[in-house]
């Protein structure tokens, strides 16, 4: 059974892959639930996706913190 989905917001792409399928932050709220952010996988269409990662918002400024205190090569 796949569940029903709801993408409220768009954020961004992170990636794209050969295969076309695009690795993207999204908010989106799974079943009946409360939004979350989202990153993972989906095709061109969003009617499939992979296995991806959910966060709350309070989980994603925590992210945003570990994040800003990184030095990052680039």
């Amino acid at each position: 059974m796949i569940p029903k989905y709801t993408i409220y917001e768009h954020i961004g792409n992170i990636s794209k892959s050969n295969n076309g399928w695009v690795k993207e932050l999204n908010k989106i709220a799974w079943g009946d639930r409360e939004p979350v952010y989202d990153i993972r996988t989906w095709n061109i269409d969003h009617t499939k996706y992979g296995k991806g990662v959910t966060i709350t918002h309070i989980e994603l400024r925590n992210l945003y913190d570990l994040l800003s205190s990184i030095k990052v090569k680039l």
